[in-house]
């Protein structure tokens, strides 16, 4: 599902405008993106938790070269899916 088709989606389902919806699944990607940049973990009930991981730093290999270099300490989003979604998938 694009994001295109997630905003049709929630439109039929709340019977709001297109351009309504977009603002409102717009709205909430952005408040997780701000709430995962500033170091907080969202948790919605049901569905999942988004949180920001800490990948260390690690020494690796150019494949081209074969140097050695040193791969710097990276974050990265991550999402655990809650027990009520998992459940809905697996039927």
């Amino acid at each position: 599902m694009t994001k295109a088709e997630l905003i049709s989606a929630v439109a039929q389902k709340t019977e709001l405008s297109k351009k309504d919806s977009e603002k409102a699944v717009s709205a909430v990607m952005d408040a997780i993106t701000e709430a995962l940049a500033s170091g907080d973990k969202v948790a919605l009930v049901g569905f999942g938790t988004f949180e920001v991981k800490t990948r260390a730093a690690r020494d690796g290999i150019n494949p081209r070269t074969k140097e050695k270099i040193m791969i710097p300490e990276s974050k990265l989003p991550v999402f655990k899916a809650g027990k009520a979604l998992k459940e809905e998938v697996s039927k």
